[in-house]
């Protein structure tokens, strides 16, 4: 069956569409206007081998925090639905990325509890033109709409730009494993409640 979802999301901020395909082959077309955030989301999409197709107007005139945040809502809201009731996952996953200097790691738990611990932080308050304040607001606006407890932290680094992608690679990778069907959950949700 394919894990495949699409929503779109409409205010008067931003507009937004996200297509996902969990058992993609990393393959993504990005476009928020904003030129890191698409290069992090392309990355996130082939780390995590998800296909994924993002559109999203928002408005940038006034800032990134609407574009960023609201299109971690939708990403987020999109896995949720492509998970159907998180039915015959792995449903943990964890993850260490070097880039150079910096390690980051990131454990995640799709258990429909969303929390975030956030352990990141920046040297610079900007990357390109991107906030760097705006990382945490993606990855909470994640985890809060994809029912994921994600636990981030970067153990150590220097390099503004390797901070802000291995952690965007950790969450791919480490999502990519918990959305592993496991053949031992017998199509159901992986949790002693039978339901997630």
């Amino acid at each position: 069956m394919a894990r495949t979802a699409e929503v779109v999301r409409e205010t008067k901020e931003t507009q937004i569409r996200v297509w996902i395909d969990l058992d993609g082959t990393g393959a993504s077309t990005i476009s928020t206007g904003i030129g890191f955030y698409d290069h992090m989301l392309e990355s996130f999409a082939r780390h995590g081998g998800f296909d994924l197709k993002v559109e999203t107007k928002g408005d940038l005139h006034i800032d990134m925090h609407h574009t960023v945040e609201d299109t971690g809502i939708v990403l987020g809201q999109a896995i949720h639905k492509a998970l159907d009731g998180f039915k015959g996952i792995r449903r943990f996953g964890h993850a260490y990325i070097p880039m150079d200097e910096t390690l980051t790691r990131c454990a995640i738990d799709l258990s429909n509890r969303p929390y975030l611990i956030w352990k990141v932080d920046f040297k610079r308050p900007k990357v390109g033109e991107m906030d760097t304040e705006l990382f945490k607001e993606f990855h909470h606006a994640f985890a809060m709409n994809c029912g994921a407890c994600v636990h981030l932290e970067t153990l150590y680094g220097d390099n503004t730009h390797h901070v802000a992608e291995s952690g965007f690679k950790a969450l791919a990778r480490a999502l990519r494993q918990a959305v592993e069907i496991d053949p031992k959950t017998g199509g159901h949700a992986p949790s002693t409640k039978g339901v997630l």
